[in-house]
């Protein structure tokens, strides 16, 4: 098992408290030197340090074992403590949220949150349903949700110049974006009036 060693502090420095500015004597049997290096006493209570000189503090560091006493499952528990700094933490997604509406100040008015649409001054609710095969046309067309059929022809026939094969010198990616602008105006037309003829349209 490899161990976990403990480094010794620094010499006490100026300012420090009267227990380290006046370390005693080293702890090691016979020696007679300054304890300015502190080691701790055992995993549970650290404190108040074991006080030693380098040399012997040096030897006791290299014979101190954190896990000492531990099992493999033990340690493994006891690394993980160190990952979110030995803190409380709870299971992600275990919290059932403390509202069933949108709090104040939140504005969430289709709904989509579990509050009730409200309709308020900065509410929204698109013409048609988000995903659908109307708004996904109204999006290709680039349209205004309360945009009307004549409207709708009009961006049709911008969008057919813009988009004809023969403006674009053959274009085989501008032939598939009018295929799209077609089906979606088609998907619109059929909302608004049911299914009617395209107009004629001399590009």
């Amino acid at each position: 098992m490899r161990k976990r060693n403990f480094q010794p502090a620094l010499p006490p420095f100026p300012g420090a408290g009267a227990d380290d500015a006046d370390p005693g004597a080293c702890e090691a049997p016979g020696c007679e030197l300054a304890g300015s290096f502190p080691a701790p006493r055992n995993r549970e209570h650290p404190r108040p340090y074991r006080r030693f000189c380098l040399e012997h503090v040096r030897a006791y560091n290299a014979n101190w074992d954190y896990y000492a006493g531990m099992s493999a499952d033990q340690i493994d528990a006891d690394r993980r403590l160190d990952v979110t700094w030995r803190r409380p933490t709870w299971t992600f997604g275990d919290k059932t949220p403390s509202f069933t509406t949108s709090p104040a100040g939140f504005d969430d008015p289709l709904g989509v949150f579990g509050a009730t649409p409200t309709g308020g001054a900065h509410a929204h609710v698109s013409r048609f349903p988000p995903g659908s095969d109307e708004a996904r046309a109204v999006q290709t067309m680039d349209l205004d949700d309360d945009f009307d059929l004549d409207a709708l022809k009009l961006r049709y026939k911008t969008l057919v110049k813009l988009w004809h094969p023969d403006a674009n010198g053959g274009s085989r990616a501008s032939e598939d974006r009018l295929k799209t602008v077609n089906e979606a105006y088609k998907v619109l037309k059929d909302a608004l009036v049911g299914s009617l003829p395209l107009p004629d349209i001399n590009p």
